[in-house]
């Protein structure tokens, strides 16, 4: 395709040109656009057909665990708590790099 020199072109035909190209550039780009949601449609239905097997019922609920009692009381705010198990909190990570022990933190009425 030969390549128009633009500059010798009147405002009329710039302004055709670029009516024309909106035109193509519309057409094209809905085309496009069709060829993906159908490319994403395929494709959602062999990820739902390849994990419906793999997937097995449900059929027994989750074992309820109990509630677990704190063990550690923050002496400066007492509402706060840990009972020992997971990550520390900040407050006892904090008290403990400062030399205090975990004996301590002990809630004395268990």
């Amino acid at each position: 395709m030969k390549k128009p020199n633009l500059d010798d072109l009147s405002v009329d035909e710039l302004w055709q040109l670029h009516e024309e190209l909106n035109r193509l550039l519309s057409v094209r780009l809905t085309a496009e656009k069709r060829a993906l949601e159908s490319r994403l449609a395929q494709l959602r239905r062999e990820n739902e057909a390849a994990k419906a097997p793999l997937e097995p019922p449900s059929s027994r609920p989750k074992r309820p665990y109990p509630r677990v009692k704190p063990k550690y009381r923050n002496p400066n705010l007492p509402h706060e708590t840990w009972s020992g198990r997971g990550k520390q909190p900040k407050w006892l990570a904090a008290a403990l790099r400062t030399g205090r022990s975990i004996e301590d933190f002990l809630i004395s009425n268990r």
